[in-house]
């Protein structure tokens, strides 16, 4: 089991924090592609468009009579075989969201936090107090953590934080999330990682509940499978006797 020293705003050690091998453990870079693929999918607008013959500006009167001038048959200026005229099949607006499953987006949530255990970039603070709302003396704090790139903050849905929304808006590259909105696409977009320990607590344990209700899921399945091989090796020892 890993551990992590969690610091005040000041800079200092004012403890340390148990992570469980479970969540901040294996790394699965596929899954984490996954998620990160279905995330911006759904940011897409989708507003791409182009006219067909019905859209596109033209009378519909045929050009030429059908018969008696040589040339080849034509009816309206707005065909796709004529310049300016409608695109075929081309582009239209639509949506590129798509479900995602939510053992996947668990799964790829627990490998973006290991990873940035493993960097060293996952930072855990007593708590988020600021004072007055100043941005000059929160600018202050970052720079006690050593914060010099970009930089996510977690904090618990439930804790009142309006000082701290206040003294962070304004500096460029740092996002302020609630525990319950984070997504492994934000934990890998920033360099840094600052979650307030009832944050991370409270994630950790609901992670750890997840793995735990999978593993319960999986038990009667595995033992079914144990019965099955058990019941094949009998079978093949009495046919060899036989």
């Amino acid at each position: 089991m890993a551990t992590i020293d969690i610091h005040n705003l000041s800079g200092e050690k004012v403890g340390t924090l148990d992570l469980l091998d479970e969540i901040f453990g294996a790394i699965n870079e596929d899954l984490l592609w996954e998620a990160v693929k279905h995330y911006r999918a759904a940011l897409r607008a989708g507003t791409h468009a182009t006219k067909n013959r019905k859209l596109v500006s033209g009378s519909g009167k045929k050009l030429w009579k059908q018969k008696g001038t040589g040339r080849a048959r034509v009816g309206s200026i707005r065909s796709p075989l004529w310049r300016h005229g409608g695109t075929v099949h081309g582009p239209q607006p639509r949506s590129y969201e798509y479900r995602f499953p939510r053992k996947k987006l668990l799964g790829a949530l627990r490998s973006a936090l290991a990873v940035k255990l493993n960097d060293g970039k996952l930072i855990v603070v007593d708590a988020f107090h600021v004072a007055e709302p100043k941005t000059k003396l929160f600018r202050q704090a970052l720079n006690a953590l050593k914060i010099e790139k970009t930089v996510l903050l977690v904090e618990e849905a439930n804790q009142e934080s309006r000082n701290l929304e206040l003294s962070s808006r304004n500096i460029a590259g740092l996002e302020l999330l609630r525990a319950y909105q984070l997504h492994p696409y934000h934990l890998l977009r920033y360099d840094r990682v600052i979650f307030s320990r009832a944050a991370i607590e409270n994630l950790q344990r609901s992670l750890a509940n997840s793995v735990a209700k999978r593993s319960a899921a999986r038990e009667p399945e595995n033992e079914r499978a144990r019965a099955r091989r058990a019941a094949s090796r009998r079978d093949k020892a009495v046919e060899v006797a036989s």
